[in-house]
């Protein structure tokens, strides 16, 4: 099995964990605040000292997305990672909300991300747009840096991106449910078109594609200019 083949499972495993778990305790924990942060820092640390060695742990396309800008990655292991991001991504969605159903589970949300006021105008647009770029920008662009191997920090990296990931949720989860993951949000309003027949999540999912690839893109442009050394 070739490396770019073994980086695909790991990350198709990884974006599973991340679905299965965090967004578990996000719709059974009704939106805590806490909880939900907690549950997403410590699935990414769990999965960084995993399978990071394997593929990085990107397990979001976004940061795929910075790692490509950066020229970490090329354009065909981009392609790959996303492709085993979503998909393992969906299966772990599908799994969980499926388990919960066929146990009779109740749920005191689903775990969608959705638009800032929960009105779907032109200024909730925006607001949800501005803030997952911004939260989305200020994740990756933490991973750029911790992950440099001139920074010296990589045996304490996942520590500091869980930490990083569950800061961005204690202050988004009100705002948007907090997604800076294409993956992790397309998993979820899947789920819940497939269980609860509701297309409210797969309307507005694109707002949660689009702004965390930008986020991503400044954070990659920012690193370029201030975090590396002319040629």
């Amino acid at each position: 099995m070739d490396k770019l083949c073994k980086s695909a499972i790991a990350e198709f495993i990884g974006t599973f964990v991340l679905v299965f778990v965090a967004c578990g305790v996000a719709a059974l924990s009704g939106g805590s605040i806490v909880a939900t942060a907690f549950a997403f820092g410590l699935t990414i640390v769990a999965m960084a000292y995993s399978v990071g060695r394997v593929s990085g742990c990107h397990i979001n396309p976004a940061v795929s997305l910075g790692c490509l800008l950066t020229k970490r990655m090329s354009v065909k292991d981009f392609c790959v990672y996303v492709i085993a991001q979503v998909c393992g991504g969906f299966v772990g969605g599908v799994l969980f909300f499926g388990i919960c159903k066929m146990g009779g589970v109740a749920l005191l949300g689903n775990a969608c991300n959705g638009v800032v006021g929960g009105t779907v105008d032109a200024s909730g647009i925006v607001a949800t747009l501005l803030t997952e770029i911004v939260l989305t920008c200020i994740f990756v662009y933490t991973i750029l840096n911790v992950t440099d191997e001139k920074a010296g920090t990589s045996k304490i990296a996942g520590i500091v991106i869980g930490l990083t990931l569950t800061l961005v949720h204690l202050v988004g989860i009100r705002l948007t449910g907090t997604s800076v993951n294409p993956a992790r949000s397309i998993a979820t309003a899947f789920a819940d078109l497939i269980y609860n027949g509701s297309t409210e999540a797969l309307a507005q999912v694109w707002m949660f594609i689009v702004a965390p690839l930008i986020g991503a893109l400044v954070a990659a442009v920012v690193y370029k200019a201030i975090n590396t050394e002319k040629e």
